[in-house]
C-alpha cells in the first residue's frame, strides 16, 4: 500500500464521528445496606407461609413455651435434637423439668451408620437456622458434626429455630455478610418450605422426597 493511499484511508477514519460517551449511572445503594428488620421478617413470613410452611414470630424469651405449644397440637411422640447445640442444651433442661404432654427427646450422638433406624423412626426434628435470605423467603441451614443435614431431610416434622437479626435481604448480602468465600462449609441448605416435587403435569405435591410440615419459629 503506497503512502498516499494509507494516508487517505487513515484521515477517513479520523474523520468519523466518535460517540458521546454513555452517562454516568446513578450510585446503587451502597453494599451492606441495613434495612428494617420488621420488614425483612414480613416479607420471609409471607414467603414461607406462601409455600405452606408454619411460620411463628416470638421473643427470644418465649422460644421454649411456644415450641412447647406447637409440638403439644401434634401428634408428635419422638423429637430428635443435637444435645451439643445450644438449643438443644435449653431443650434438655425445659424437658427435664417439665415433659409432660411432650414427646420424647431422642438425641442424635453417634454416626448415621449405628442410627439410621432411629432416624428414620423419629416424627420430628428441631434444628438451628444459620440465617434467612428475605428476597427468596428461604431459610439458610450450615449443617455441621453437631446438626447433620440428615436432621433437617429425613424427619417428617423439620422445626426450625431462626434469630431475627440473621434475616438478610437477600441472598448476596447473606453470602457476602456471612463470609462464605472465606469460610465455605461442604455443605449448605436453602429451605423454602416442607419438601415439594411436581409431575409431567406440574401438579405440586408436598412430603413427598422429605419433611411434610416445617414450622419456623423465628426470635425477635
Amino acid at each position: 500500500m503506497s503512502e498516499a493511499a494509507r494516508e487517505r484511508i487513515l484521515a477517513r477514519l479520523r474523520s468519523v464521528p466518535r460517540p458521546e460517551p454513555p452517562p454516568p449511572e446513578a450510585p446503587g445503594p451502597p453494599a451492606g445496606e441495613v434495612l428494617d428488620p420488621g420488614a425483612l421478617t414480613t416479607r420471609l413470613r409471607f414467603l414461607l407461609e406462601a409455600m405452606r410452611a408454619e411460620v411463628h414470630v416470638v421473643p427470644a424469651s418465649e422460644r421454649l413455651p411456644r415450641l412447647q405449644a406447637v409440638l403439644r397440637q401434634r401428634p408428635i411422640r419422638t423429637l430428635l435434637y443435637a444435645p451439643d447445640s445450644a438449643i438443644g442444651a435449653e431443650l434438655y433442661a425445659a424437658w427435664a423439668a417439665d415433659a409432660a404432654g411432650l414427646p420424647e427427646l431422642v438425641p442424635y450422638d453417634r454416626p448415621v451408620e449405628g442410627f439410621k433406624e432411629t432416624l428414620f423412626a423419629v416424627d420430628a426434628a428441631v434444628t438451628t437456622a444459620a440465617g434467612a435470605a428475605a428476597d427468596i423467603g428461604a431459610i439458610i441451614l450450615r449443617p455441621d458434626a453437631r446438626e447433620p443435614r440428615l436432621m433437617s431431610l429425613v424427619p417428617p416434622v423439620h422445626i426450625a429455630v431462626l434469630h431475627a437479626a440473621t434475616i438478610h435481604a437477600s441472598l448476596e448480602d447473606a453470602m457476602r455478610e456471612g463470609r462464605w468465600s472465606a469460610d465455605m462449609p461442604s455443605n449448605l441448605i436453602l429451605v423454602s418450605g416442607p419438601s415439594k416435587t411436581a409431575d409431567i403435569e406440574l401438579t405440586l405435591a408436598f412430603g413427598v422426597h422429605g419433611p411434610k410440615e416445617l414450622i419456623v419459629l423465628i426470635l425477635e
